[in-house]
């Protein structure tokens, strides 16, 4: 009998200690399936199952260290500091909180005084007046940058694995949260917020274990363009830099914007439609729809229409920088031409010319100016995942 407790407690312990890390984490095998609540009710028990687990086997294993043969005591032994290895890397090396630290020091410069490549991707954010860019190097390794733009408190997240930038309002339930990366869910990086240790996916801002279970953090407009092209929309944008402290980690990151990146988790598929292929993701009300990166590369100019929602997405000279806006002007549908010229796209509708700030420079609508619409370029496998529904 007390063989078969001082072995189910150990085997327990083991279990636990792996499992709770393993389900969120991206070990072989492990974000296919939908073990989330698992990991979740493992990770908010694991200290009373710990201390059960040593109920069990601390009678037997002082009876087997009194009592039992050399070599069993010695194999007792070794379990035993196999169990503290095992604890030790679950624990202090494998969470990801432990992998991936926030920045130390948040150094913003203007364009003139900044040492980010103005070719690089950036999330951008403008809010009452005030713009800040975020380069996707920079931020791809701390998965989130808190911040304020505009007297706003911002949090700047994005997930190398998925190809997903968001930004959110860290504020739940009136109070500024904080939030720690905890892991990932089928891919994405997740966070838990400090207050109710609810577990939040970052694709969608959606709570998905925990007390807060089915809220979601309002997502606040983001854009993701080059350096170059942000600058242009908003020149007294400012840039985050650099923190010296992370410079290897931000390295070996330097490829990631073009996709060419070592590595199957953040290398781009270049062929269409594959797990790892780059779309442009719309989400209208509950309508969701992704196009084809490749699409978009050769036409430069996509036009579509979702429920009541008429849109066009155009792709710059830079083939990195797009933008999605509303074909609706004064209440009429804009169709726009094919074709590209030196920057400039021309509607059929009016004949009048637009520049790729979305503005009218010449015809009868000059003067008006095309809405945004928030899309995102990502993974297929994230969208498709995260909007099961979507189109194509």
């Amino acid at each position: 009998m007390k063989r078969l407790l001082l072995i189910f407690g150990l085997l327990i312990l083991f279990a636990v200690e792996i499992l709770r890390v393993y389900f969120i984490m991206p070990f072989p095998g492990s974000q296919q399936s939908n073990s989330i609540g698992i990991a979740y009710w493992l990770d908010k028990n694991i200290f009373w199952i710990r201390i059960v687990c040593l109920i069990l086997i601390v009678y037997p294993f002082i009876q087997t260290l009194r009592r039992d043969k050399t070599w069993k005591k010695i194999l007792l032994l070794l379990v035993s500091a196999f169990y503290c290895v095992i604890f030790y890397f679950f624990n202090f090396k494998f969470e990801a909180d432990k992998m991936f630290y926030q920045p130390k020091n948040k150094n913003f410069a203007n364009a003139a005084n900044s040492k980010i490549d103005s070719n690089k991707l950036v999330i951008g954010v403008a809010i009452n007046g005030e713009a800040k860019a975020y380069p996707i190097q920079i931020i791809g390794y701390h998965h989130q940058v808190r911040d304020t733009v505009g007297n706003t408190s911002v949090m700047i997240t994005y997930c190398t694995v998925c190809r997903t930038g968001r930004v959110f309002s860290p504020i739940l339930n009136g109070k500024d949260e904080t939030f720690r990366l905890v892991g990932m869910d089928h891919f994405n990086a997740m966070f838990e917020d400090a207050t109710t240790k609810s577990w939040w996916r970052q694709a969608t801002g959606m709570a998905i274990s925990g007390p807060l279970k089915g809220s979601a953090l309002n997502e606040i407009p983001s854009k993701q363009t080059t350096l170059a092209t942000w600058l242009r929309l908003y020149p007294n944008s400012t840039i985050l830099q650099p923190d010296t402290l992370f410079k290897r980690h931000y390295d070996s990151l330097a490829d990631y914007d073009k996709g060419t990146i070592d590595g199957s988790l953040e290398r781009r598929d270049s062929a269409s439609w594959e797990k790892k292929s780059w779309v442009v993701g719309i989400l209208h009300r509950q309508y969701a729809k992704a196009y084809d990166w490749n699409e978009l590369t050769q036409k430069k100019i996509i036009q579509d229409s979702l429920p009541n929602l008429p849109l066009i997405i155009v792709l710059e000279k830079d083939r990195v920088s797009f933008h999605t806006w509303n074909r609706n002007v004064n209440g009429n549908t804009l169709q726009f031409n094919k074709n590209i010229s030196s920057e400039i796209f021309t509607d059929a509708t009016t004949n009048s010319s637009w520049n790729m700030n979305g503005e009218c420079v010449e015809g009868i609508l000059k003067g008006q100016k095309l809405q945004p619409i928030q899309s995102y370029q990502e993974f297929w496998h994230s969208w498709s995942t995260f909007h099961p529904n979507t189109t194509k």
